[in-house]
């Protein structure tokens, strides 16, 4: 059995789902469980929803509206039968989404944000599902949330793989065309859950790993894994296979190719991954999979924007030892900030950090009790894998470099 997994950017209208057709048409869809994220920008729509329930009351039915005019739209492309059963499914999922946030007594953001916005999957499945039996592509709808189960720490969950393995090879007919969501599990009670960042890939996985699947692929809008992203690099370059290892290493530096939480169940069983265009399906794109390194071996970059460079020294001159660091990454932990290089010294500590909480001035009132501190915002970190000379002057030209190092295979620059 395969799985296929399609993004919300592969089905943002009419002719995206039409595309997806085209895709099973061209590489074949038996024996095949595909995983459909929500349409387009619907999860920030939804994410939209949740925030005027808490914070903006007199916003929510507009912001609800919103999201159901976009899917009318779409309905209205694939099904001129204004008849047709689909307009009735997809009004009773957004009466729900509705209902549900009438009777909420729940004060927990997390818990709510769980309930409301994997309607967005539960949309576009059923949409897609519809239309592929409208066009006589048989296939079994399945709700996600029945397969997988969690824990109740919503929007960052854990999978309990015993459940799951059980639910998974109960209620999945591995002989036909399955369609169901990414992103969403459900505990033990049935509430549903998000599976966090990557969430539908990871979903793609430990389906793959529960059914042991053949091989996933992922379809996207480009060709597969580049060594280095086309929006702030203007050369790049297909990489035809990379190593469950490489990938991890990538991933761990920022680059935006496969979360290693979709990568572990895949190489515990050495279940191939691939990363297509839903555009040219039939082109090879990226495999990742068993093996040493990239091919072909060339520098990897990696880019993360809008960094944040500190470097701490002691008041005293005293060494910064063990328990100062532990102290720090504390603190780091604390204030949510992730950190993305560090490098120290005898008397000095430097550390690169990304400050996605927006929680940096309350770090530094805390930091320069206890430390002289210099910081330097909106940095840029950049990342080469398999690093040359010409790779790294490619960099040097232009930038003033505010930090270097370097491993084996490695260097990273922190640059203004």
């Amino acid at each position: 059995m395969r799985v296929f997994k399609f993004g919300g950017a592969s089905v943002k209208d009419a002719n995206g789902v039409k595309n997806v057709v085209k895709v099973l048409q061209e590489v074949g869809y038996e024996n095949t469980l595909v995983v459909v994220s929500a349409m387009g920008k619907t999860t920030n729509s939804m994410e939209a929803i949740v925030d005027a329930y808490f914070n903006e009351k007199a916003n929510l039915a507009s912001k609800i509206q919103e999201v159901t005019e976009y899917h009318a739209s779409i309905l209205k492309d694939l099904f001129p039968n204004k008849e047709h059963l689909i307009y009735q499914r997809v009004k009773e999922l957004f009466d729900e989404v509705k209902g549900f946030l009438a009777w909420n007594k729940s004060p927990n953001y997390n818990f709510v944000y769980d309930q409301v916005v994997g309607y967005g999957e539960l949309t576009s499945t059923s949409i897609i599902s519809a239309y592929l039996n409208e066009i006589g592509m048989q296939n079994t709808w399945l709700d996600v949330r029945t397969l997988i189960k969690t824990n109740n720490i919503y929007r960052d969950t854990t999978v309990n793989w015993e459940k799951t393995q059980e639910q998974i090879s109960e209620k999945v007919n591995k002989k036909v065309l399955n369609i169901t969501q990414g992103f969403l599990g459900s505990d033990d009670n049935n509430f549903t859950t998000t599976l966090g960042r990557e969430g539908s890939d990871y979903t793609a996985a430990i389906l793959a790993y529960c059914l042991n699947a053949n091989s996933v692929t992922i379809w996207k809008d480009v060709p597969g894994v580049l060594n280095a992203d086309p929006r702030y690099f203007k050369e790049t370059q297909l990489l035809n296979k990379i190593s469950y290892k490489e990938a991890i290493e990538l991933a761990f530096y920022g680059a935006s190719v496969i979360h290693p939480k979709t990568l572990q169940p895949l190489q515990r069983k050495e279940i191939p991954l691939h990363v297509k265009s839903f555009l040219n399906p039939k082109n090879d794109g990226t495999t990742v999979g068993k093996g040493n390194g990239i091919e072909p071996k060339v520098p990897c970059f990696i880019v993360k924007k809008d960094q944040v460079l500190m470097k701490l020294s002691s008041l005293d001159f005293s060494f910064i030892v063990e328990n100062n660091i532990s102290e720090l990454f504390k603190l780091f932990h604390d204030y949510k900030m992730k950190v993305d290089l560090i490098q120290n010294s005898a008397i000095s500590f430097s550390v690169c950090v990304d400050n996605r909480f927006g929680r940096l001035q309350e770090l530094l009132d805390t930091l320069k009790s206890r430390f002289k501190v210099v910081h330097q915002e909106g940095v840029s970190l950049y990342t080469i894998r398999h690093f040359n000379t010409e790779a790294i002057s490619s960099l040097q030209n232009g930038y003033e470099v505010l930090l270097e190092q370097r491993a084996k295979e490695t260097v990273q620059l922190v640059v203004k």
